[in-house]
């Protein structure tokens, strides 16, 4: 099956699918096609990091937070994190998945000596191999379960989660850090 007949790629997941912490990711993603969305805010994202001076890229709207670049090194760790536990939790793998420190893992990177460009060209890859993997999967597959941070995902959560959280923080730089 491909996804031109699955129908997992068309309809946003029911709460009961993931952690009630990512119901604010989810709800920030428009009705459609899910792979087209994923498609679609790659191609924004990109415009947007783009777009920032390179000067620009250790800034930080206060201090304790992130700079311009430790977010977008996050939303490539967030899409690598949740695309395993996706595959995971597809191909039936019994095994619980920690939950995902995002503040450890931004402190244990150097996200500051990279490029805005550097980082873009890993995003752009990351998600393509995404798309490559979501686009595999059918919706038997993506009916299944897993647990991750000791809750119950499905794996075609994932996709939509992705797309929230990349949402989320493209509003958050735009608001706090170029506003």
């Amino acid at each position: 099956m491909t996804t031109e007949s699955a129908s997992w790629v068309l309809s946003a997941p029911s709460a009961n699918e993931y952690a009630e912490y990512y119901h604010t990711y989810v709800g920030k993603v428009p009705a459609g096609n899910i792979l087209e969305i994923l498609e679609n805010e790659l191609g924004d994202t990109l415009d947007l990091f783009q777009s920032i001076p390179e000067g620009r890229g250790t800034y930080r709207y206060a201090e304790g937070k992130w700079s311009i670049k430790e977010v977008f090194g996050h939303v490539i760790d967030t899409e690598r994190v949740f695309a395993l536990r996706c595959l995971a939790f597809a191909r039936g793998d019994p095994n619980a998945f920690p939950s995902f420190e995002q503040d450890d893992y931004v402190k244990a990177t150097n996200f500051g000596a990279r490029t805005l460009a550097d980082l873009s060209e890993e995003f752009q890859h990351v998600r393509h191999a995404n798309l490559v993997l979501f686009r595999s999967l059918t919706d038997e597959e993506m009916a299944r379960r897993g647990i991750a941070s000791g809750v119950e995902f499905s794996a075609r959560s994932i996709p939509y989660v992705l797309a929230g959280h990349e949402i989320h923080h493209k509003k958050t730089l735009r608001e706090r850090y170029l506003g």
